[in-house]
């Protein structure tokens, strides 16, 4: 076992508690698509190779009103995807590693709560849930039918999701690239409940997955959760290192090293 390994063991031996942060690279060991970059997203989504259009450039608010069959079938078809898309054997293994266990996650996914998790925090909304896109209400609902899509054009096919009280289109309750419509009531809700959990957390180990530099949300939020203890095991194959040597940092994939950590830790015998 590495050296780096062996410490974030020991961290996770002696955690009361357990603050998961993850990004994007958290869901890579599930077959989701790994968007870093324009030829990572391309090769996702060839449709939109041929258009040149690229991930920020989709994933921006103004297409549900200027062209929103472009819009919803970007974000239909990734809510397809992430629908039947199974979490892999690493958030089952991250359960077990303490008697207490949270999530802050810039993910839209929904995978953990696939997995079993009961207090997730989602920091940019959910894919799973609707808001009105003119604004008339700031209600938040489930997403609850299938959005059509044209697999070569990759457009999605009227009707659209409908607003129940005023019928007009809706937009995921997702935060987007320069997007001030968002209507953030739920996630802050999530974010002032797992707040006021970390100040009673007694001996609490932050453990960070597949969080880049690109949308720092998830690295920044660690490192304040971690700030007085350097109990933090930075996760990550690309951009593993950490700022001030506070915490131990591991070059490599999710599953992978959530996998030897469950070996070295033995966390079957220490689930809650």
């Amino acid at each position: 076992m590495s050296d780096a390994l062996e410490r974030a063991a020991e961290l996770l031996t002696g955690a009361g508690a357990l603050l998961i942060c993850a990004g994007a690279g958290m869901g890579v060991d599930s077959g989701l698509p790994d968007f870093r970059g324009g030829e990572g997203f391309w090769r996702a989504y060839p449709p939109y190779a041929r258009l040149g259009l690229r991930f920020e450039e989709l994933a921006d608010p103004r297409h549900f009103a200027d062209d929103p069959e472009l819009a919803w079938g970007f974000y239909g078809h990734r809510l397809a995807l992430y629908r039947k898309t199974v979490p892999h054997q690493g958030f089952s293994l991250l359960l077990g590693f303490a008697p207490e266990v949270r999530v802050f996650t810039s993910n839209v996914d929904g995978q953990f709560q696939k997995a079993g998790f009961e207090h997730v925090a989602e920091a940019h909304g959910s894919i799973h849930h609707l808001q009105c896109l003119s604004g008339c209400t700031d209600q938040i609902w489930p997403a609850a039918e299938d959005v059509v899509i044209d697999p070569e054009t990759m457009r999605a096919v009227p009707p659209l999701p409908a607003c129940p009280r005023c019928g007009g289109l809706t937009r995921p309750n997702i935060l987007m690239f320069g997007d001030f419509s968002w209507v953030p009531d739920r996630s802050q809700a999530q974010l002032d409940e797992l707040t006021a959990w970390r100040r009673t957390a007694r001996d609490l180990v932050v453990v960070e997955l597949g969080a880049g530099q690109a949308v720092p949300t998830v690295r920044r939020y660690s490192e304040l959760a971690s700030a007085a203890t350097g109990a933090l095991i930075r996760i990550n194959p690309r951009e593993p290192e950490i700022r001030h040597g506070r915490g131990v940092s591991i070059a490599a994939g999710a599953l992978e090293t959530l996998t030897k950590l469950a070996a070295a830790t033995d966390p079957g015998s220490r689930r809650a």
